[in-house]
């Protein structure tokens, strides 16, 4: 069995150049924004088509409701059959719950999709 001191002189010595090699091994050349983009694409197109879908129903939903409950409304999208509303405000939140059958049947409509249900949540205000 080795002594204390000789233990700690070897692994001082063998833990820089292992640390080194892995450290090395890890670092690659940058790469450019257009390649990152290339490898990526295929998920931001997923991720721009999904935003541009929740901007549709957004304007929808804020179209088919009054001006008083259209300004407090802060996302509004579609997943599943469920139309989800986020309000500003409990207060709203209650107010929006009297026309969600008129708003359900009329976003679905102008969408040309099928809306099974309404879901309200109170969410911040949007500034």
């Amino acid at each position: 069995m080795q002594n204390k001191a000789n233990q700690n002189k070897e692994f001082r010595t063998l833990c820089p150049s292992i640390f080194l090699r892995r450290f090395t091994s890890l670092m690659q050349k940058p790469k450019s924004i257009r390649e990152l983009m290339g490898v990526r694409g295929q998920r931001l197109t997923a991720l721009k088509a999904q935003n541009d879908a929740r901007k549709r129903v957004m304007e929808q939903v804020c179209a088919a409701l009054p001006p008083n409950l259209a300004k407090v409304v802060v996302s509004a999208g579609i997943e599943k059959g469920r139309l989800t509303i986020g309000v500003a405000g409990a207060p709203w939140a209650a107010r929006l719950r009297y026309v969600t059958d008129g708003l359900r049947l009329r976003v679905a409509d102008t969408l040309g999709v099928e809306i099974q249900s309404v879901r309200i949540k109170v969410l911040p205000a949007r500034e």
